[in-house]
């Protein structure tokens, strides 16, 4: 691993609570009821301790705070410690994908 290549995406599970914000509606017009919802981040941190700032209220995106359930690594391991321009661009990339398979999705 390279020095630079310290920053991690990291998925996580909203609830489908989560679907009661309006901006997170607008946000997912093409949602498929019963899909996940999900958030999709990127961290220079370990996605745990990410996860748990959020949850905290600390440096938190208002709907991981609130509707956060869990991480999902299985939707994001396989890519690794990367630099942040990959990972800025990955994250992107991400969110992309599962929104246009149907999923509720709020990007950092």
């Amino acid at each position: 691993m390279r020095g630079r290549d310290r920053y991690r995406v990291y998925v996580i599970e909203l609830s489908r609570d989560v679907l009661v914000e309006s901006r997170f509606r607008k946000a997912n017009p093409a949602y498929i009821a019963g899909k996940p919802c999900l958030y999709v981040g990127m961290t220079g941190l370990d996605p745990d301790v990410r996860f748990d700032k959020h949850k905290a209220g600390i440096q938190s995106n208002r709907f991981v705070q609130a509707y956060g359930l869990r991480l999902l690594p299985e939707r994001y391991e396989l890519y690794g410690p990367l630099s942040y321009d990959a990972a800025c661009a990955l994250e992107v990339e991400l969110a992309i994908d599962f929104r246009e398979a149907g999923y509720g999705v709020w990007q950092a």
